[in-house]
């Protein structure tokens, strides 16, 4: 099993057609998306090549390969408006494992830490996330890679009629990473 990361410079057609059938996967939406109801839960998003290219102005995204196929992406976006602690320099995360066949390896791990050290070599000190509270298996993840609980946001997204809870998390990059 041979797990490598790609940085995206050049959408094209094809990576917009995934990307198209991730962001509108009913397993994946839950888990992806936060949605106020049930309307936003079953709505079909469309991201033309356009939404890519000006999506990489601000977000840095990675490409997720298992052996020579694409199984997801993650990215992180610098200081943006949603953090929970408002600290300059902070790196805020998203991981999507698109692709049945990547789920359950260990792939997630391996992705997050890569992604740590590209956040670091960029300077930054802080990463931060969302992880909705049925998401244990993200949650778990997480925690082990060493990521702290440092908030809720009560009502946040709305899955299997009820809204939930985001929990979010934070880890300092020190000089070596856990």
């Amino acid at each position: 099993m041979n797990t490598y990361f790609i940085k995206l410079t050049e959408p094209n057609k094809n990576l917009v057609d995934v990307f198209n059938r991730w962001e509108n996967d009913p397993t994946l939406i839950p888990l992806t998306r936060p949605n106020q109801n049930k309307s936003e839960l079953e709505c079909q998003r469309i991201i033309t090549i356009e939404n890519l290219f000006q999506r990489l102005e601000h977000v840095h995204i990675y490409l997720i390969y298992l052996d020579d196929q694409l199984i997801g992406e993650m990215n992180f976006m610098v200081d943006p408006s949603h953090l929970y602690k408002k600290e300059p320099g902070t790196a805020w995360i998203g991981i999507t494992i698109g692709e049945p066949e990547g789920r359950g390896k260990g792939i997630g791990y391996v992705a997050i830490k890569y992604l740590e050290e590209q956040i670091k070599k960029e300077g930054l000190k802080r990463i931060e996330l969302g992880v909705f509270e049925f998401n244990k298996q993200a949650e778990k993840l997480y925690q082990k890679l060493g990521y702290k609980e440092i908030g809720r946001i009560t009502d946040f997204t709305y899955w299997q009629d009820k809204l939930w809870t985001d929990i979010r998390m934070e880890k300092c990059l020190g000089d070596n990473l856990n």
